[in-house]
């Protein structure tokens, strides 16, 4: 029971203190809910590119020709080399006479190959990468490959919205961290004043031997206070802001390519995430101040 009554005394204590310095909590507060917001962004931007990556991965393939004066012998050799890359997940050989077949399904274009004395298609080797990032490394090699003649496989749109979502996930990377150390900060100078402010009740409460746990312990719960406040709009934002876009683009993104993650699972995950991060930040900051500025 005794143990009980500490713990609600601590909590009381910290919410009082929230309230007693009111602007530096909200300051706190407000920076908290900035830096989630951010986080949120980044959070949902991952999971999407992420998702876009893995959805161009299962729909994109690297189309190798294959010479039409190459033996059987040539193209079991490439057959051989293909299935010791690393970063190819699998393939299929499609011989000309397949493709023409697969084509003449379409009554124009099957009067046009009827109408050719020779077959003029190229047999391919149909390829599906592991990891969209090296798929560029993985054609350029299927290419110097005997007997290969060309390659192709959108290398343009690729390598264009790799780099995209790269510098996108990296710049909400780098403001991420930088408001999560500015709200640390914050929040240390809020339970700096506290302390200051209850000086003389710690300076009674060491003289009277309380253990340094539970002097340290309100500093810590109002760190973890603010930090928790923080997170409430940013919460509302992710679940609503993203289910209202989702909707309101109706699951794409410019294009029918940019799907994104439906916010069922979504936004619950994100939202915990949110939470913990807010939490941890505000505990951070406090233990920072508890650390330098009460020396017990």
């Amino acid at each position: 029971m005794k143990i009980i009554r500490i713990v609600n005394k601590n909590f009381k204590d910290a919410f009082k203190s929230v309230f007693r310095n009111f602007s530096l909590s909200m300051a706190s507060v407000s920076c908290t809910a900035i830096t989630l917001i951010l986080v949120s962004i980044a959070l949902l931007v991952t999971y999407n590119v992420n998702s876009i990556t893995e959805d161009i991965e299962d729909v994109l393939t690297i189309v190798a020709f294959v010479d039409n004066k190459a033996t059987q012998d040539e193209i079991d050799a490439i057959d051989n080399e293909l299935s010791k890359m690393e970063n190819i997940l699998d393939y299929q050989y499609n011989t000309k006479d397949k493709i023409k077949e697969n084509l003449s399904a379409d009554e124009d274009l099957k009067q046009i190959l009827e109408s050719l004395d020779e077959n003029p298609i190229q047999s391919t080797f149909v390829v599906n990468v592991k990891d969209i990032r090296e798929i560029s490394k993985t054609a350029n090699n299927i290419k110097n490959l005997n007997k290969v003649v060309s390659v192709k496989y959108g290398e343009s749109l690729v390598n264009k919205l790799v780099s995209m979502f790269d510098v996108i996930r990296n710049a909400c990377l780098i403001a991420v961290v930088a408001l999560i150390i500015v709200t640390a900060f914050l929040i240390g100078n809020t339970i700096k004043i506290t302390i200051f402010s209850r000086r003389n009740e710690i300076a009674i409460m060491r003289l009277v031997g309380t253990s340094n746990i539970v002097i340290k312990m309100p500093f810590l719960i109002e760190g973890a206070v603010l930090g928790l406040i923080g997170c409430i709009i940013p919460v509302l934002l992710t679940v609503y802001g993203y289910t209202f876009l989702y909707d309101f683009v109706g699951g794409k993104l410019f294009t029918d390519l940019i799907v994104l993650v439906k916010p069922s699972i979504l936004i619950y995950k994100v939202s915990l995430v949110l939470i913990i991060v807010g939490v941890i930040v505000g505990m951070f900051g406090s233990l920072r101040a508890v650390r330098r500025y009460l020396k017990v």
